[in-house]
C-alpha cells in the first residue's frame, strides 16, 4: 500500500518545531529521571504511538505513569495505574510555561514531579524555568511532522527485522530530537572523543561502546536545514564516506560525518518505501562491508506477518 508523505518543509515551522523540541525533551527528561539506566540510554527515550510520541509506562508512584505529546489533539495527556489522568493544551506558551505546567500535571497524577532542569545537545542551553520567550505552535506543521514520523517508524521497524544480532528499538532520542534505529556489530569500540553540546561525556561514550550502523530521521535544524534521513557508523571504517548508495538523492556530508537523503526526495519518490529502504539497506551494507562486520551471522531474511523466522543452519529450511 502506497501512503501520502506530507511536506514537512522545514523552514515553514522552524520556531514551532524548536518549542516542540523543547517540550519533548522535558517530557523525556521525567522518564530519564525515573527510570533504571539501560544500555546506550536506550531507558531515557520516547516512541511513535498512534496520537503523537509517549514515554511508555515510566516507573512512579502510584505505580507508574505515562505522559503521551499528542500531536493530533494537541495536548499533553498524563494517565498513572490507579486511574488518574490529567491534560494540558499544547498551544503557543514559553518553554517556562510548559515546564511549569507539566510539574503540575506530574503532580496531579500522584508523580514525581522532579527532573533535571537544562536542555541537552542544544546550542546555549537556557534553564527550561527562565525561557520565557513566547514560543509558536503551528498545530497543522506538527501534526504533518507525527504523520511523517508515523510512516518513517514503520518502515525502520521493518528495516530492523532482517537483523539477528543486536539492534535497537525505533526510538525518538529527544536530545537531538530524531527517530533512530540502530544495529550493532557485537564487538567494542574506540573510546569516543565526546564532545556533544550539552550532554556529558560519560553520557556519550556509553552510547557509542560498542560498533554501530545507525539511521534515522530529524524534520531539520543542527547539521541540516531541511528534514532529512541520515546514516553512519562508529567507528566509521576506511572508505566509507566514498561509498556508492542509494537512491541517487543521497549524498555523504564529510561535515556531519554521514550519508543524508532529503525528506522530499522520499516523499516525491514513485516508491516512497522502497526509496527509503534502499537508502537504509545500502548504507549499513557499506558499515558492515567495510567495517568487516560478521554478516552472514547478523542478517536474516526480512520479516513477514504470521511467519516465524526460519531456524538457519538448525536444519529447518527456509519457508517451512
Amino acid at each position: 500500500m502506497t501512503y501520502a508523505w506530507p511536506d514537512i518543509s522545514f523552514a515553514q515551522w522552524r520556531e514551532s518545531c524548536e518549542a516542540l523540541h523543547l517540550f519533548a525533551q522535558i517530557v523525556g527528561k521525567y522518564r530519564l529521571a525515573r527510570a533504571p539506566w539501560m544500555n546506550h540510554s536506550w531507558h531515557a527515550t520516547l516512541y511513535v504511538n498512534a496520537r503523537g510520541l509517549t514515554t511508555s509506562l515510566v516507573p512512579d508512584r502510584p505505580g507508574g505513569i505515562e505522559i503521551v505529546l499528542d500531536l493530533l489533539d494537541h495536548a499533553v495527556v498524563g494517565a498513572a495505574t490507579d486511574g488518574r489522568s490529567a491534560r494540558f493544551s499544547l498551544q503557543p506558551m514559553s518553554v517556562a510555561d510548559f515546564h511549569a505546567r507539566f510539574l503540575a500535571l506530574l503532580s496531579e497524577l500522584g508523580g514525581t514531579a522532579e527532573l533535571h532542569g537544562r536542555p541537552n545537545e542544544v546550542a546555549d542551553p537556557v534553564a527550561f524555568r527562565d525561557d520565557r520567550d513566547e514560543r509558536p505552535y503551528d498545530r497543522e506543521r506538527v501534526t504533518r511532522f507525527f504523520q511523517a514520523a508515523v510512516l518513517a517508524d514503520r518502515i525502520f521497524k521493518r528495516f530492523r527485522t532482517a537483523y539477528i544480532g543486536k539492534a535497537s528499538p525505533v526510538h525518538l532520542f529527544w536530545g537531538s530530537f530524531d527517530l533512530a534505529v540502530t544495529r550493532f556489530s557485537g564487538r567494542t569500540a574506540p573510546l569516543h572523543p565526546g564532545g556533544v553540546p550539552a550532554l556529558p561525556d560519560d553520557v556519550t561514550r556509553e552510547a557509542y561502546s560498542h560498533e554501530v550502523s545507525s539511521a534515522g530521521f530529524w524534520p531539520g535544524g543542527g547539521v541540516i536545514d531541511e528534514a532529512a534521513f541520515y546514516s553512519y557508523a562508529y567507528p566509521a571504517p576506511a572508505g566509507f564516506g566514498e561509498a556508492r548508495v542509494a537512491p541517487d538523492a543521497a549524498f555523504y556530508d564529510a561535515g556531519a560525518g554521514e550519508f543524508l537523503l532529503p525528506y522530499d526526495a522520499v516523499r516525491r519518490a514513485d516508491d516512497p518505501e522502497a526509496t527509503l529502504m534502499s537508502f537504509l539497506q545500502s548504507t549499513y551494507e557499506a558499515a558492515a562491508t567495510l567495517g568487516g562486520w560478521d554478516r552472514p551471522r547478523l542478517e536474516c531474511p526480512m520479516g513477514q506477518p504470521r511467519r516465524p523466522r526460519p531456524l538457519f543452519g538448525l536444519g529447518t529450511e527456509e519457508g517451512s
